[in-house]
């Protein structure tokens, strides 16, 4: 029995997880034709699982030729881009153009503002793989701030960031972006290519730890007595920072908030903005 070829499609997400479930939407609401991957096939998607060091064509064959190709897994070190790259392309040809999804953490050499362009920690394993994305196919890099949306939600993350007050202490800027915004970075670079670069995306705020940990402190919810007691536990660490800082209110300034994101390169090129331009 012949096995059917799949259809060709606009983009192909390798990785439906969480940024899929606001990219799909999207997609379908501007007639974008798109497939996804999992690694189990589920909700109708196709199976796949990117085996790093496999050289076997034959997972790349039930995959769709796209114009492009949407990697939101990580891929990390020296080799792993250029083997799904050409594996890919050696079944479906090497007309399609190649997204990224990275972190914004790679931007931890310069300590007060970074842009797409500033200098970054090459020695990275995610970095050393994005950059062989980009010199192999000409790929395009999103380098994302903290994902929020859907059951994501930042008041939430409060008991992962820290455990004492000296944990605390320690945070400064944080960045965010909201997974409808992440679609709407995807779509743009597909109907507007930019080759071979690395963009920061966000939300073209700057967030201080201190203010938003006041802040959740103050929120009531469905959470339990032991995780609102957290709160208020760190609120009252962020207080008495404060005083020991000589921090007169919050947020704190720009030049006390130690390393920025300028996201502003991407919206500009793409003349579009961020929807979900403060974090609610």
């Amino acid at each position: 029995m012949l096995r059917q070829k799949p259809q060709p499609v606009d983009i192909l997400i390798l990785g439906a997880g969480w940024t899929s479930t606001f990219l799909i939407p999207q997609l379908d609401s501007a007639s974008i034709v798109h497939a996804e991957t999992t690694t189990t096939g589920r909700d109708g998607t196709i199976p796949f699982i990117f085996d790093p060091e496999s050289s076997n064509r034959e997972p790349y064959k039930q995959l769709p030729s796209a114009r492009t190709v949407l990697v939101t897994f990580p891929l990390v070190g020296l080799g792993q881009s250029k083997r799904i790259t050409s594996l890919y392309q050696t079944v479906h040809g090497s007309n399609n153009r190649w997204i990224q999804l990275g972190s914004t953490e790679i931007f931890n050499q310069a300590s007060d503002w970074n842009t797409e362009d500033s200098v970054y920690d090459k020695s990275h394993a995610r970095a050393i793989a994005e950059d062989e994305l980009l010199t192999e196919v000409g790929g395009c890099v999103l380098n994302l701030a903290g994902l929020y949306g859907g059951k994501r939600e930042p008041k939430n993350w409060l008991s992962r960031l820290a455990k004492s007050k000296e944990d605390i202490a320690k945070r400064k800027a944080v960045h965010f972006i909201h997974g409808e915004d992440v679609a709407r970075a995807i779509i743009a670079v597909h109907r507007k290519p930019s080759p071979g670069k690395r963009w920061i995306i966000a939300d073209l705020r700057v967030y201080d730890w201190y203010d938003l940990i006041m802040s959740f402190s103050a929120l009531t919810g469905e959470e339990s007595s032991v995780d609102a007691e957290k709160r208020l536990q760190f609120g009252k660490w962020v207080g008495e920072l404060m005083v020991e800082e000589n921090v007169r209110a919050l947020p704190r300034s720009m030049e006390q908030l130690g390393r920025k994101l300028d996201s502003r390169g991407f919206w500009k090129f793409h003349e579009i903005w961020p929807r979900h331009s403060r974090l609610a």
